[in-house]
C-alpha cells in the first residue's frame, strides 16, 4: 500500500513539476489499397480511409489524458510513403494528394500527418520522382503535412543524385516560404537508415513491414531526468547512468500504459514505444541541461559527446527493461530550436555546427531544427546532408537532417518559428564550397559493414 501510494505521488510530481508527458500518440495507417489511376478517386479513398481509422483518435487520446492525468501533447498520423501511391500520377496530382492529407488532418483535429515520403537510397521509381518534384510546393501549400526522404542506408550506400536534389528542394522550399522564415523545411527530414515505426515528426511514415493500422507512442521526460540528477550532485558517472536508467524506466511504464489504453479503445494493435528524450522550450525541459547537470559548464564544450553517449545508452537500457516493444528512434533528440540549452550553447559560442554534427554519432538522429543563413547554396546544403548520411551509413544507425535556410537572415540573427518548433539562432556555414563533389552525382558505395550475411 505504501509503495503504491509513493509511486502515485511520484507520478503526480513528474507531471506537475517536471514536465512529464506523452509527447505523441501516432496512428500508422496503410494506404496501399487506395492506389488508383484516377487521381480524384484515389484522393477520395485516401481521405475516407484516414477519417475512418483516425476520426476518433484525438477524442480518445484526450479522454485517456484526463482519466490518467498525464498530458498527451500531440496526436498524429503516419501513412504509407506517398510515393508508393504516385506511380501513375503527375506533379499536380501529388500536390493534390498533399492537400487531401492536410484536409483530413485538419478535419479530424490531429497536429501533423507524416508520410509524404520517398525511399530513394538506391534509386528512384516514377512515383518517387513525382513526389520529389512536388515536394517544395506541397510543403509550402500545406500546414500539417510532414515529409521525409531516405537517401542512404548502410546496406546500399548513399544516393548522391538524391542528395544533390534534396539540397535543391530545401533551397526551393525556403524561397517559397520566405515570408515565414522558410518554415516549410521544418516539416522535411532527409534520412539515412530510417525506421518504419517512428512516431515522431517530421520523419514518421508507416513502413511496408507494418500492418493495416497501429498505435505507436513517443514518450518524453527530459525535465524528469534533469530533476532526478539534481538529487545526486556528487554521484560518479556510473551512478549517474543508473539514475537515468531508473528514471527512464518509470517514464516508459507510464507512457506504455497510456498508449495501450488508447490502442485498446480504438480497437487497434499497440505497436512500439519510442523512448526518445525530446525537449521543448519549457523551462527545465532540455536535453542540453541534462548534459550540463552531468558536469559540463555549457553544452558543446569538451566532454559533450561523452556525456551524450552516457545519457543515450542509459535511456535505451532503462526503457528496454520497461517495455518489450521498444522501437522508433529511442535515445535523445538534440533539436536546436526546441531546446533552450542548445540555443544558449550556440549564443555563448560553446556549440557549433561542427560539434552538433559530431554529436550525431551518439544521439538518436542528427542535425535537427537548425536554422542556417539564407545565402546557403543548394550544393552546400547537399554537402551537409552528405556528411550526416555518411555518419549514419558507417555507424549503422539512423541519422537525419532537418535544416532550415532562412531567407534574408544572417549568422547570429534569432528566428522565431512559433509553437513547438520554437526559435533558433541562425548558424553560418562554411564559405568554402563542395560544388564539384556534389555535381559528380552517382552513388557512394555501401561500406564493408554492410556485408554481414
Amino acid at each position: 500500500m505504501n509503495i503504491a501510494f509513493t509511486e502515485i505521488q511520484e507520478t503526480i510530481r513528474m507531471v506537475q513539476m517536471e514536465s512529464l508527458d506523452v509527447r505523441t500518440v501516432t496512428m500508422g495507417i496503410s494506404l496501399r489499397d487506395c492506389i488508383d489511376a484516377d487521381a480524384e478517386k484515389m484522393n477520395e479513398k485516401v481521405y475516407q480511409k484516414i477519417v475512418g481509422y483516425a476520426g476518433e483518435l484525438r477524442e480518445t487520446a484526450e479522454q485517456v489524458e484526463k482519466e490518467y492525468g498525464i498530458p498527451i501533447i500531440n496526436k498524429r498520423i503516419a501513412i504509407t510513403p506517398a510515393a508508393e501511391l504516385l506511380g501513375q500520377a503527375s506533379t499536380d496530382d501529388a500536390v493534390m494528394l498533399a492537400k487531401t492529407l492536410d484536409q483530413a488532418a485538419t478535419d479530424i483535429g490531429v497536429d501533423f500527418i507524416g508520410g509524404f515520403s520517398a525511399l530513394v537510397h538506391k534509386g528512384t521509381t516514377r512515383g518517387d520522382n513525382v513526389l520529389l518534384k512536388s515536394l517544395a510546393e506541397a510543403l509550402s501549400e500545406t500546414e500539417r503535412v510532414c515529409a521525409s526522404v531516405s537517401v542512404a542506408t548502410t546496406a546500399t550506400g548513399i544516393n548522391m543524385d538524391a542528395v544533390r536534389e534534396m539540397g535543391e528542394i530545401i533551397h526551393d522550399a525556403a524561397v517559397r516560404t520566405q515570408d515565414q522564415n522558410g518554415i516549410a523545411n521544418a516539416k522535411l527530414v532527409v534520412f539515412c537508415n530510417p525506421v518504419e515505426d517512428n512516431p515522431f515528426m517530421a520523419g514518421a511514415f508507416h513502413g511496408s513491414g507494418e500492418g493495416e493500422a497501429v498505435i505507436n507512442v513517443g514518450v518524453s521526460g527530459p525535465g524528469v531526468v534533469l530533476n532526478a540528477l539534481k538529487k545526486h550532485p556528487d554521484a560518479d558517472l556510473g551512478e549517474v547512468s543508473e539514475v537515468i536508467k531508473r528514471t527512464v524506466f518509470k517514464i516508459t511504464r507510464a507512457g506504455e500504459l497510456m498508449g495501450r489504453v488508447v490502442a485498446d479503445r480504438l480497437e487497434l494493435p499497440f505497436g512500439i514505444m519510442d523512448l526518445s528524450l525530446a525537449p521543448t522550450n519549457a523551462m527545465n525541459d532540455s536535453v542540453a541541461e541534462i548534459l550540463e547537470e552531468i558536469g559540463l559548464e555549457r553544452v558543446g564544450t569538451h566532454g559533450t559527446i561523452a556525456a551524450l553517449a552516457l545519457m543515450n545508452d542509459a535511456v535505451k537500457k532503462g526503457g528496454a527493461m520497461a517495455s518489450s516493444y521498444v522501437g522508433g528512434l529511442s535515445g535523445a533528440f538534440i533539436p536546436v530550436s526546441e531546446d533552450n540549452g542548445m540555443i544558449k550553447g550556440l549564443e555563448d559560442g560553446a556549440l557549433s555546427l561542427n560539434k552538433l554534427e559530431a554529436m550525431t554519432c551518439v544521439c538518436s538522429v542528427g542535425l535537427d531544427m537548425i536554422a542556417v543563413s539564407g545565402d546557403a547554396t543548394p550544393a552546400s546544403l547537399s554537402g551537409l546532408i552528405a556528411d550526416e548520411m555518411a555518419i549514419g551509413m558507417i555507424n549503422k544507425k539512423t541519422t537525419a537532417v532537418r535544416i532550415i535556410p532562412v531567407p534574408g537572415k544572417n549568422e547570429g540573427d534569432l528566428v522565431e518559428f512559433g509553437g513547438l518548433l520554437g526559435r533558433a539562432p541562425v548558424i553560418g556555414i562554411s564559405p568554402f564550397n563542395s560544388d564539384k563533389m556534389i555535381a559528380r552525382g552517382g552513388r557512394i558505395p555501401a561500406p564493408l559493414q554492410s556485408l554481414i550475411n
